[in-house]
């Protein structure tokens, strides 16, 4: 892994030579290391950059940030200066309310992105009543399995839940506290994706997205639940670099 200088970012698979950056949000509880096969699978087409949020894994001395604002305005600041090539975001899950809320903060800046990919998430401006948060660990644990995010053998070691669960209390304390204050919509394109079982995200409130943008709004539903994500690497790798062939700059 090449080194980025910053403690917020990652890039897995450096790629100079392309004309724009994919910056990947993880979901709650998640690391940047849940890109990896992404960026394999998208560089060189765009240098990808994965962030990492303190509390987990090389950061978990850190205290987490358990507040989506707060997250925000430090992750904004650590991306301007990787700003010097168009980018494009994609977040899953509480990371595509982050990378919208930085997208937001990033155009009253004049930065406009290629395009949002909104993967596992609801639109900001629908909201459910959740209580993830205020659960004991072993609700915490039977959430993972429910959503089947971890795989099972290690929701069994007592070791890794240990170092797992903060970063998941602290993350869906900050998501489920989230409210959307409204605000001109984005002038990038966005592209929802969704799993047709995905119990946290129902298709409707996907295509919700289409009402954050004023550019071109599409949606993909694919097989799964909530974590699809990993189950369609390489259709979501084309996806963005179709993307990026239709609208990126050359370099």
């Amino acid at each position: 892994m090449a080194s980025t200088g910053s403690s917020w970012v990652r890039r897995f698979h450096p790629a100079p030579g392309a004309a724009t950056r994919l910056v990947c949000f993880p979901h709650a509880g998640g690391s940047a290391t849940f890109y990896f096969p992404l960026s394999a699978a998208v560089s060189p087409a765009a240098e990808v950059l994965a962030v990492q949020y303190p509390g987990r894994q090389d950061r978990m001395n850190e205290s987490c940030i358990t507040d989506i604002s707060t997250l925000v305005d430090r992750v904004t600041e650590e991306l301007l200066p990787w700003a010097d090539r168009p980018l494009t975001f994609l977040g899953h899950s509480m990371g595509a309310t982050v990378a919208f809320e930085v997208a937001r903060r990033l155009e009253a800046r004049g930065i406009v992105l290629l395009g949002l990919f909104a993967s596992g998430r609801r639109a900001p401006s629908r909201r459910r009543e959740e209580s993830v948060r205020l659960r004991d660990d072993q609700g915490l644990v039977e959430e993972l399995r429910r959503l089947s995010g971890t795989d099972g053998e290690l929701l069994a070691d007592e070791a890794v839940l240990s170092m797992v669960l903060p970063a998941m209390r602290g993350d869906y304390h900050a998501i489920e506290t989230y409210r959307y204050q409204p605000g001109p919509p984005l002038n990038c394109p966005v592209l929802a994706l969704t799993g047709d079982s995905d119990p946290l995200v129902e298709v409707a409130e996907a295509r919700a997205w289409a009402q954050h943008t004023v550019a071109p709004f599409r949606l993909r539903v694919l097989a799964g639940g909530h974590f699809f994500l990993s189950e369609h690497t390489e259709t979501v790798a084309r996806e963005i670099t179709d993307h990026l062939d239709a609208v990126a700059p050359r370099r």
